[in-house]
Formats: structure tokens, C-alpha cells, sequence
């Protein structure tokens, strides 16, 4: 898949993966959506927005209202990479994103996925 396409995706048509994996494992709705709020900056109203909008991945990032500096802090391996090693910027912030639902699917505890 080239870079192009990648980024096109529309977080809406990824968004129910995000929360059947959450949810096959006993987790929630509204976990992923605090994740990913947490994540971005974005409330609860403007997430939702986002996603009727079918907003693909690079404008959302993109746009998002305050990206969470603490998200340098996620590390680990996604698809057989490391997070941290990730060089482009939209394709980290993505990575970045799998990694806490991963997190979240596994079971770790809410406060050490948003690293508070």
C-alpha cells in the first residue's frame, strides 16, 4: 500500500476495529474513546465529528487539537516495528495510536496506557 493510500483511510472505517478489539477483550466503548481523545485533544463532541466527517488519518492527526506530548513516551513493537523508531511524523502518530488499543486489548491498567 503506498504512503498515499495509507494515509487516506478514514478513521472511521478503522475506528470499529479499534473498539471490537477493545471490547472481544472485555474493555470499552469509552476507553478507546478516552484513549484517543488523550491521544489528540480532542473532546468527546469533536471525535465524533471527526468521525462522521470520515476523516482520513493525516487530517486528523493533522488537525487534532493538542497531541499529547506524553505520547513519546509509547514504545514497543507494532506490526513487527518499533514505535519509537518510526521516522514519519503521520505514520508514528497512527502507530502510536494501535499501540494503546493493543495496551487497552491486553489489559493494562487505564493509568499506565495514558501514562499518567
Amino acid at each position: 500500500m503506498t504512503r498515499h493510500r495509507i494515509y487516506s483511510v478514514t478513521v472511521a472505517s478503522v475506528y470499529p476495529h479499534y473498539v471490537a478489539k477493545a471490547e472481544k477483550k472485555g474493555r470499552t466503548k469509552s476507553e478507546v474513546d478516552e484513549i484517543i481523545c488523550r491521544l489528540t485533544g480532542h473532546c468527546q463532541e469533536t471525535l465524533d465529528n471527526q468521525l462522521a466527517n470520515d476523516t482520513n488519518f493525516e487530517d486528523f492527526f493533522a488537525q487534532a487539537p493538542q497531541m499529547n506530548p506524553a505520547r513519546a513516551l509509547v514504545t514497543g513493537v507494532i506490526c513487527g516495528v518499533r514505535v519509537e523508531d518510526i521516522q514519519e511524523p503521520t505514520m508514528r502518530e497512527i502507530r502510536y495510536l494501535d499501540k494503546l488499543i493493543d495496551e487497552l486489548a491486553k489489559g493494562k491498567a487505564m493509568q499506565k496506557i495514558l501514562r499518567k
